[in-house]
C-alpha cells in the first residue's frame, strides 16, 4: 500500500476518530461528573488502543520538517489541571510497570491526570498536523504517532485504564453515582 494511501486506509480513519474522542473527552473535562468521565474514559480508552495497534506500518519520512507542536504547555497543564480536580483523591495510583520499580523497595505513585494528559499532548498534535489535508504532513503525522504509541503513551494508556477500571468498577464509587 503506498504511504498516501495509508493515510485515508479504514483502520488510519477509524483511529483518527477515537483519537478525536477521546481529545473531546479530556478537553471537556470540566463538563462531566466524575462518573461519567470515568466511565466515558473506560470505554473510549480501549478502543484507543486497539485502533493504534491496527494502524498499518510506515517506513520513517525522509522529510521531518512538519512536526509542529500544537499542544502548548499552558494547555497540557490546564487539561491536567482540570482532571486532577476531577478526580480528587482518586487521581493517583501505584504504577507497578515503571522500569525504576525493580530497583525501587518503595511503590512509585503517578496520575491519572498526567498520564491523560501526556496521551493528550500526543494526539492533540497529531489531530492538528492531520487536519492540514497535507498528505505528506498527515503521513508524517500518523508515522510519529504510532512510534510514540509504541514507546510511550500505549503504556501510560494502560496503566491509566488499569486505575481507571478500579476506581469505576468499585462498589463505593456505584453507590455515590446511584
Amino acid at each position: 500500500m503506498s504511504e498516501s494511501k495509508v493515510i485515508y486506509d479504514k483502520n488510519t480513519l477509524e483511529f483518527v476518530t477515537v483519537a478525536l474522542e477521546y481529545c473531546a473527552l479530556v478537553e471537556n473535562t470540566s463538563t462531566y461528573t466524575l462518573f461519567t468521565f470515568v466511565d466515558k474514559a473506560i470505554k473510549i480508552m480501549p478502543l484507543l488502543y486497539l485502533k493504534a495497534t491496527l494502524l498499518p506500518y510506515l517506513y520513517e519520512p525522509e522529510d521531518t520538517d512538519y512536526q509542529d507542536c500544537f499542544i502548548t504547555e499552558e494547555t497540557y497543564e490546564v487539561i491536567r489541571l482540570r482532571i486532577a480536580e476531577l478526580m480528587g483523591k482518586e487521581d493517583s495510583f501505584l504504577d507497578t510497570f515503571q522500569t525504576d520499580m525493580k530497583f525501587s523497595d518503595t511503590p512509585i505513585a503517578a496520575t491519572i491526570s498526567e498520564n491523560m494528559a501526556d496521551i493528550y499532548q500526543d494526539l492533540g498534535n497529531f489531530a492538528a498536523l492531520f487536519r492540514r489535508e497535507n498528505e505528506d504532513v498527515m503521513t508524517e503525522a500518523l508515522y510519529f504517532c504510532e512510534v510514540n504509541f509504541r514507546l510511550y503513551w500505549g503504556q501510560k494508556l494502560l496503566n491509566v485504564m488499569k486505575a481507571l477500571h478500579s476506581i469505576r468498577y468499585n462498589d463505593d464509587f456505584n453507590n455515590e453515582e446511584e
